[in-house]
């Protein structure tokens, strides 16, 4: 069974900055699959038109910070394994932390039990810099 979600990310004092919606997300999945399926997707939609800025749960290396997110070099895709890769590593660093339904998931391999209204947060705790 697969689920709808949104996604959504805020700093560590509750500002809410941006949000992703996924479509046909397994409804259990473990939270490093979670992360992992977030980076995907905004990587591909980055990559569809590389002339929007950047905005996802990492920045890859050499972006560059404008007003409207990160600008990348238009020549470049980006890699989402690395980008995800790089998150994973973020989040084993304290880089940010995931909050479903309220609950606070420290363990990459839990299993999680998604339905479509899951409140999921991504709180980031420091700049995500090294994709």
């Amino acid at each position: 069974m697969s689920v709808h979600v949104t996604l959504r990310d805020q700093t560590s004092t509750g500002k809410e900055t941006g949000f992703l919606e996924l479509s046909e997300v397994p409804s259990k999945l473990t939270l490093r699959d979670l992360i992992r399926t977030r980076v995907r997707e905004e990587v591909a939609l980055f990559n569809a038109d590389r002339a929007k800025s950047y905005r996802g749960l990492v920045v890859p290396e050499d972006a560059v910070a404008g007003a409207d997110g990160f600008h990348v070099p238009t020549s470049r895709r980006i890699d989402w394994e690395r980008q995800a890769d790089v998150a994973i590593g973020a989040f084993e660093r304290n880089g940010f932390f995931v909050l479903v339904d309220g609950r606070q998931r420290t363990d990459l391999d839990e299993e999680l039990d998604l339905t479509g209204p899951s409140d999921i947060r991504f709180v980031r705790l420091a700049p995500l810099v090294g994709g």
